[in-house]
């Protein structure tokens, strides 16, 4: 009898363990279940096609090709990615290009992804960086929808470069500088110390500034290109983007204050898109009355932004206040039927300044193209813009140029960085010009 009992008790012991056992597995399998499958290396990883908005074959899981054209090929390769990216879709979107779920498995068959992405507006963005470094990116305000995704340098990955080590042409080109890169912002972040002057000088409509070139701080000065120009108002200081007029801005607003409106305008957040987190931008909060509070103020300093986020906030301001998180994935269905496999990427929002501190800056911006940048460029089009030029220390300064086009049937919100471009306008405004009209093109 005591055997019987002994082994019984052993019996539940062990039915215990495997009860353990099956229900741990069970947990990792619905947790992890879809990064088993689609982890590299694994018969199913990628084993979808990923197609641009117009029908474009980007990648085919199932011959592991890539696009036809090699210009296509160079200009999505960040976007699509193959074995040397993490933040790409082949990575992020592995379970969803196997078709993987808990209940049937991949029993169902692969699946294929249609971006938002035009490939041929890509194709338009690479081409007019000429061989600089940098990001262009436009998205739908309304929706999150990207048309245009581009990070340079990149290559061919039906013929990746033997000389990618070393070669100072590919510094950096395995990172996706549009996600996860950040630059000093420049001139652009002055429209969020603008923000937090309409907010905070409740005088602002008062305020002039006398521009000579160079504002003297304690025993540093800060520096403006040339002379602005005698008694000019804040839209005036805008729109020539002038140094001494921010800095001293930004030494009456504080580093708290300014610290506070750059967490508010998403610049020091991480957003996901599509499964890829962004990287966080950068505020320190200076000494008041230090040139270095009047230098963060202007977009020097220790400022760093995001590409993704600065044309986020680009969005946000164009919709008056509502900033739409990006998005990639227009649809995904079964391959070879028409049977929608899943939804589009949901809509997701966040809030930037109050509507009418936005409805001021976007006045201030549409000025800036008007009066400053040049509006023939950009032919009929509404377009609402900073320029920044970000010195870096060494070589020529960054060249940014963001904004969005103020026009319900045209809502576009766009990115351009030019590494080491030059000038902000000149060089990055051209870019936006040429990526802009072609998507407004009917």
């Amino acid at each position: 009898m005591k055997r019987l009992r002994r082994r019984t008790l052993i019996s539940v012991l062990l039915a215990m363990v495997l009860a353990v056992g099956v229900a741990f597995f069970c947990i990792k399998l619905v947790r992890n279940g879809d990064d088993w499958v689609g982890f590299f290396g694994t018969k199913y990883y990628s084993s979808g096609a990923i197609y641009d908005a117009n029908g474009t074959v980007l990648y085919d899981g199932q011959t592991k090709t890539y696009a036809e054209n090699a210009k296509t090929r160079i200009a999505t390769l960040h976007l699509v990615g193959d074995e040397n990216f993490g933040t790409s879709l082949r990575s992020v979107l592995a379970s969803r290009l196997t078709g993987y779920n808990f209940v049937t498995g991949t029993s169902l068959g692969s699946h294929d992804v249609t971006l938002t992405v035009d490939a041929s507006l890509n194709e338009t963005a690479y081409a007019a960086l000429n061989g600089h470094k940098g990001v262009v990116a436009v998205y739908d305000y309304t929706t999150g929808a990207v048309k245009c995704l581009v990070s340079a340098p990149s290559y061919d990955p039906n013929n990746p470069p033997s000389n990618i080590d070393g070669n100072p042409a590919y510094d950096g080109v395995y990172l996706n500088r549009f996600f996860s890169g950040t630059f000093p912002p420049g001139s652009t972040f002055k429209l969020v110390t603008t923000a937090a002057a309409i907010e905070q000088k409740k005088d602002l409509s008062e305020f002039r500034y006398s521009c000579t070139g160079k504002l003297q701080v304690g025993d540093d000065v800060i520096t403006c290109p040339y002379a602005h120009g005698q008694n000019m108002d804040i839209d005036q200081c805008l729109a020539c983007s002038c140094n001494g007029a921010y800095a001293t801005l930004a030494m009456e607003l504080g580093g708290n204050t300014l610290q506070k409106y750059t967490k508010q305008a998403g610049l020091l957040d991480s957003h996901k898109v599509c499964g890829i987190h962004t990287a966080k931008g950068s505020f320190e909060v200076e000494p008041d009355g230090s040139a270095h509070l009047g230098w963060s103020g202007v977009g020097q300093d220790k400022d760093l932004a995001n590409p993704c986020a600065l044309m986020t906030l680009m969005g946000g301001i164009a919709s008056e206040g509502e900033a739409v998180v990006p998005k990639l994935v227009a649809k995904e269905s079964v391959t070879g039927t028409a049977l929608p496999a899943a939804f589009p990427d949901g809509k997701e929002t966040y809030s930037v300044f109050s509507q009418s501190t936005c409805q001021r800056l976007k006045a201030m911006m549409r000025n800036n193209v008007t009066s400053q940048y040049g509006q023939s460029q950009f032919g009929d089009l509404a377009v609402c813009a900073k320029s920044g030029t970000a010195e870096v220390g060494s070589g020529e300064p960054h060249a940014w140029f963001t904004g969005f086009i103020d026009d319900p049937d045209h809502p576009l919100a766009f990115v351009v960085l030019v590494e080491h471009g030059g000038g902000g306008a000149k060089v990055a405004g051209s870019i936006a010009a040429k990526v802009l009209l072609q998507a407004t093109a009917e």
